[in-house]
Formats: C-alpha cells, sequence, structure tokens
C-alpha cells in the first residue's frame, strides 16, 4: 500500500496489519509515486521467488 505523506513523499506499508503493534509496517519511503511502485514491483517479485 502506497501513501503521500504530508511533505510530498510516498511511502510503502504492508498489506497486513502487524499484530504485536496493530499497525502496518513502513517498508521504504520514497520521493516520486514511480519509485515507490517499483520498490512495491521488487518486494512483491522477492516474496514469491525465494
Amino acid at each position: 500500500m502506497i501513501r503521500k505523506l504530508k511533505n510530498g513523499n510516498y511511502r510503502i506499508y504492508s498489506r497486513s496489519v502487524d499484530p504485536k503493534t496493530g499497525k502496518r509496517k513502513n517498508l521504504g519511503t520514497f520521493d516520486t509515486r514511480e519509485a515507490a511502485l517499483k520498490h512495491e514491483r521488487e518486494i512483491q517479485y522477492f516474496k514469491h521467488h525465494n
């Protein structure tokens, strides 16, 4: 899940909620939405190819 921050950056959050904290994990912050989308695809690839 990608959200735009107040400062204009984009942050990737995990799709599921962390049961320990009740919040979503921060998976990285990026300057552009395109960079965030690229990294999210890399995360999904890694999750399913290892």
